[in-house]
């Protein structure tokens, strides 16, 4: 498994986490804040599974 697929999934955690909290508290700079790590962390997840496919691609066998 590729670093960016882990740190992609820690990083759409925290920004749900973090949306979570700007939603409850109703301070909407720290929902919007959430969403964007969030989305970071699925691009982010995405690269990492993409290296993933390539890398087994490319694998000799």
């Amino acid at each position: 498994m590729d670093k960016d697929r882990i740190a992609g999934s820690a990083k759409q955690t925290k920004g749900s986490v973090k949306e979570a909290i700007g939603k409850i508290t109703g301070d909407s700079k720290t929902q919007a804040e959430g969403a964007a790590e969030k989305t970071a962390g699925r691009a982010q997840n995405a690269v990492g599974g993409i290296k993933d496919t390539v890398r087994d691609a490319t694998k000799p066998r």
